[in-house]
This record gives C-alpha cells, structure tokens and sequence, in this order.
C-alpha cells in the first residue's frame, strides 16, 4: 500500500475533494483524509443539505465539465434581465434585502458573455445543489484521476523536515511534499500548525429545522426580517432562524426540544407560532474568524480552515471553492518544478484579501439584522439605498461575483477578471478548453509564430487560435486555469516578448523549454528506431521477392 504522496488533503468535503481534482489532473499525486467513516449524512441533502453556488463557482464546475453533474436544474430562462417579459425580482440578498436583477445596470459588466444554458440563467442567485451531490460527484471524480480517499481515518499531528511532510491520521503514517488543511471550522491540521486564528466571536445562534408546524400561515414565505431576528421559511417543515437571544444555549443540538425551538420561532417572528413535532434540528454559533495567513511551511490552508463567516448569501461555499481552484494549479505547478519563483505565494497574497472582504460584509450583515434602534435606522436607509440602480448593481456585482477578482496588472481593464466564455465559429467555447486546468494562450490574430511558441512549451500550456463569434475589444489572453485574465491585448499584433514575459510571472518558461525539447527528442529517436525496424524487417521480403 502506497504511503508517499505528493499531497496529502485533510478533507473530503466540496474544497478538499475539488482540489484534489485540481491537482490530480495535473499528474499530481493526492491522498485525502477525511474523519467521517460514511459520506452519507441527512444533513447533506434534501433542503437541509442544499447549498447555493454563485458564478464564480458556477463557472468552475462548467470550465471543469461537471456542472450538469452538480447543478439542480430550474427551468428559469437565461440571461436575466435581458429576456423580455421574465419577471424575476429576486437576486441575492444583504441581510435579508433583497436585490432586484431588473434594476440592474448591465452595462457596467462589459467582460461578461452568457454561459450555456442552464448555467447563465442561475447567474444573479445562488444556483441549487447540495452538498451530497457536490460530494459524490467530486469524489467520483477524484478516484477516476487516481486520487485515494481514505474515510473513517482523521488527521491527528504532522512533522516537517526540509522538503518532507510526515503526518499521522489514526494509527497510520505517510510522507508528502504538502499538507492541506480543508478540515472545516474546527481544522486540526491548523491547530497542529498554530496558524494564528483572530477574530471576532460569535454573536448570534442560527437553527436549521424540519418539522410539523399547526398554523403555517402565520408566518411569511421566504426571508423576513422583523425587530428580533431573521427567518426563512422556504418550504412547509423546513425553518432557519437567526435569533440574538439564545446564544449562550447549553447542551448543543440535545438541547433543542420542541418546546424551546417554539419559544425561539415565537420571539423572533412575532406570531403564536405552534410547533406540533420537531423532526430535526440543527443550531450554530459561527464566529468571524481569519488566519493570518494561508500558509506555514509546507502546510496550507483553504476553504473554513482558513476563514469562517456566516453563510449570508450563499457565500461560504463559494468561497471555499474559490480557494480550492486558485491553489490546485499553483500547487500542481510547484509540485511539477514549473511554477515561478513567486507562484505558490500568490495563493496568499490573492484569495486572503477575499477572505478579510468576506468576513468584513457579514460583519456589516449583522449589524443590520440586529433589533436595536441603530441597526434598524441603518437597515432603513440601506433598503433605500439598494433600492436606487448604482446601490442596487453595487450589491448585485460584489454578491454575484462580477467585479474584478484580483489586481494583476493594468495593460487591459480585463486583466483580472474573469473570463468571457468566448463563443467561437465552430460552436466551441472558452469553457471547453478548460477541461485540463493548463494556462492557455488565446490568440484571435491567428499568429503563427505565436502558435508554434506556445506549442513547444508542452502540454502545460495550451494555445487557441480558433475566432469567436463575439471578441469584445480583445485580441489575445492570457487565460489562467482558474479562469481568470492573466494579460489582455486589444492590438492586431502580438508582441511576443510581451507574451513571454507574461507567461514567465507563472510558470519557469525555462524549465518548460527544456522539458518540450527533451521529449522532443525522446519522440524523435523512437521515430528513427521504428522506421529501422520496420526497414529491417522489409529486407526478408524483398530478398523472397527477388528470389
């Protein structure tokens, strides 16, 4: 039995099974350990287990080929707020306000081209899945690239020497090069670590409930805010409920009767509520929390391991995904000898300040759902405020995820952002070139020396010449695996040592120069040894022949 990997994931939720994914498609080799002996949990499906993916998100699944796999179809039409007479107004929410698709200023997403159908038409709220169709799909695809998910076996400690990890999970030892925290909240891998964790603490319990209710009607369908709290009330029998009140409750979920999950529904949605049976119950209390930074060593961190929040919005999943697609090809890079200098670094220095915008939003979300006399004037004047188009499309693009990722240059306003699933004449798309997370050079010039550049850099890179039905204002790009712009260029020619030197902030061109000519000339000596074996083995026939 193989204990010597590459990677070792503590993990084998939605992040750690995605990134497993990511790293194994690049050649990499992955063990995950996840503590649950059975993925199988009531808490992972059904209305409880359903989980909301936003574009982000969205897209990496699609750039992956598996968002058929994953997403919970809603016949919902596409491109919203653009399909005369759909009348949809509800996007995302900020603290329980909603926001309006249709008042909505499309103009200012200039770098944004529709998705295949049904994934464009979830763009402006969180599209459905859940997290047992997440794990399955994931894990399926994991173990098809090779990935070994150990269950029922829980990281516990690890050593580090040099270029070596040493980690323990149960009675078992293996060897990597990296360790991965995707643990959750309660990461053990970041406490063996001592990553310092600062934060706030946790000021308000959440309940996520399924039972039998006697006078439903007293209570509004969806989100409502009111002076003590938040609930939803989504479906008949199924309850989340924010409530400021009971954050000091003993026992965990054991103290969760009937009776007291009553007296909470009553207080925070101000009617005579009557609870006939409690089916299940779950509560939390989530503190606002962030590591200093997402890597130590050779131990990294991603997903709530590194950063933990309330899941306003559907953002946490999100989030944690995001993660995961930005480390795996970086990761894989740096395993593989390709990566620059900086790369792995990048990882920190790019999703941590998405993390602190995250913790930062929620902070602002409960301070508006609070029932004081401030929080509620303050509610007042946002509402007012989203109401208007600009408030409105501000919420929307940073909610959805249509703003600018990261800041990595300024020679194109597209660098950064994520990129439009260019359309070509074929009927191809961006998206369907993405299948094997390589950077890919896209080049709309038809530059033949640009082409056979990037060819001879091997299969790390990956170029694309094909015209698209719509190219904005762009020419070339620089697409990275996880989607994002990594250089842009508007001019007919393409400055090739540009090209080069924007490349090279990625990956070692060197390294990947020598490799490409080294098999080259691997496959260049087994043509000449199969073209001799195949005069030699003529030479008998022509002799007969001649005979």
């Amino acid at each position: 039995m193989t204990t010597s990997y590459d990677v070792v994931v503590a993990g084998a939720g939605p992040v750690g099974l995605f990134l497993a994914c990511e790293l194994a498609v690049a050649g990499v080799s992955v063990l995950v350990l996840e503590q649950q002996e059975s993925p199988e949990s009531p808490w992972k499906v059904g209305l409880h287990g359903t989980r909301g993916l936003h574009i982000h998100s969205i897209e990496a699944f699609y750039r992956r080929g598996l968002l058929d796999k994953v997403l919970h179809n809603i016949d919902v039409p596409g491109h919203v707020g653009r399909v005369p007479g759909y009348d949809l107004n509800f996007a995302a929410h900020f603290a329980s306000i909603r926001l309006d698709p249709k008042n909505a200023d499309f103009s200012r997403w200039k770098y944004h081209l529709p998705l295949p159908q049904p994934a464009e038409a979830k763009l402006f709220y969180p599209a459905p899945t859940s997290v047992d169709t997440l794990e399955k799909t994931l894990a399926e695809r994991a173990e098809s690239l090779g990935v070994r998910i150990l269950r029922g076996v829980e990281f516990s400690d690890y050593t580090e020497d040099g270029e070596t990890v040493t980690v323990s999970a149960g009675n078992q030892t293996f060897t990597t090069k990296w360790l991965v925290g995707c643990d959750g909240e309660r990461s053990r891998v970041r406490e063996a670590a001592q990553f310092e964790f600062p934060g706030t603490p946790a000021e308000f319990r959440g309940y996520v409930v399924h039972c039998d209710l006697a006078n439903p009607e007293v209570l509004q369908r969806g989100f409502c805010r009111t002076a003590a709290g938040m609930y939803i009330f989504p479906a008949p029998g199924h309850l989340y409920v924010t409530d400021f009140e009971t954050l000091g409750l003993k026992g965990g979920d054991e103290a969760i009767t009937r009776e007291h999950f009553e007296s909470v529904l009553r207080r925070v949605s101000q009617t005579e509520i009557v609870v006939t049976e409690l089916h299940r119950a779950m509560s939390m209390t989530t503190h606002l929390k962030q590591t200093t930074t997402y890597r130590k060593g050779r131990v990294l961190l991603a997903g709530d391991s590194a950063h933990v929040h309330p899941s306003f919005g559907a953002q946490g999943l999100s989030i944690g995904i995001g993660d995961a697609i930005n480390l795996g090809w970086k990761l894989a890079a740096t395993v593989r000898g390709i990566a620059s200098p900086t790369l792995l670094d990048s990882y920190n220095g790019e999703r941590h300040p998405e993390g602190a915008r995250q913790l930062e939003w929620a902070r602002v979300q409960l301070s508006l759902l609070r029932s004081n006399p401030y929080s509620l004037a303050t509610a007042k004047l946002m509402k007012d405020l989203i109401a208007t188009k600009d408030g409105n499309t501000f919420f929307i693009e940073h909610i959805v995820g249509l703003t600018k990722l990261y800041n990595l240059g300024s020679a194109h306003p597209a660098i950064g952002y994520s990129a439009p699933d260019f359309e070509f004449a074929d009927g191809s798309r961006l998206g369907a070139k993405m299948r094997e997370a390589q950077l890919l050079v896209v080049d709309f010039t038809d530059d033949h020396a640009v082409a056979n550049y990037v060819q001879s850099l091997g299969s790390a890179v990956r170029y694309s010449g094909s015209q698209p039905k719509d190219a904005i204002d762009l020419k070339a790009l620089i697409v990275r695996p996880d989607g994002v712009i990594a250089w842009a260029s508007a001019a007919d020619k393409i400055d090739l040592a540009e090209l080069k030197t924007e490349l090279g902030r990625w990956l070692d061109l060197s390294k990947l120069e020598t490799e490409a000519d080294a098999t080259a000339m691997v496959m260049e000596r087994m043509t000449l040894k199969n073209e001799a074996e195949i005069s030699v083995t003529a030479i008998p026939i022509t002799a007969t022949v001649a005979a």
